[in-house]
């Protein structure tokens, strides 16, 4: 796993995590924790700008890619580029889904899904916990 083009792998022990990150967002971003439906803070936000790792400030998504999935998370349809994410199989729950990390830090944002007929240009959904990420608005 490579870090995100023209950035360096954020590498910190757990215990500067745990230092750095509120307790929910550690429990989302380092433990794989998901927040509840529609209790994030990113769900039906339209302001223009990008959204970023809150872990390492990496640039993952652009509002352009943001749509109304109605599933309870933040969603987007691309990242900003194919390097900016990890995707890897997540076999936890009882499920096989694909897991989304951030490529410069490794920690958790959520989910994608693919082939569930969203009226999106890739027909894929980027499902995001809010806690995850952080919107830099456009200037």
């Amino acid at each position: 796993m490579e870090p995100a083009a023209g950035s360096t792998r954020v590498a910190k022990s757990e215990q500067q995590w745990k230092e750095q990150l509120g307790t929910e967002e550690y429990a989302v971003l380092r433990q794989g924790a998901t927040e509840p439906p529609f209790s994030g803070a990113y769900v039906n936000e339209n302001t223009v700008g990008s959204y970023e790792c809150r872990a390492c400030g990496t640039e993952l998504f652009r509002s352009e890619t943001k749509f109304a999935s109605h599933c309870g998370w933040p969603s987007f349809y691309d990242p900003r580029d194919s390097d900016a994410v990890i995707v890897r199989e997540d076999r936890g729950m009882g499920m096989v889904r694909t897991e989304v990390l951030c490529a410069n830090c490794h920690s958790h944002l959520g989910h994608v899904f693919s082939g569930e007929g969203y009226d999106t240009p890739t027909d894929q959904r980027y499902c995001i916990n809010s806690v995850a990420l952080r919107l830099v608005p456009a200037e």
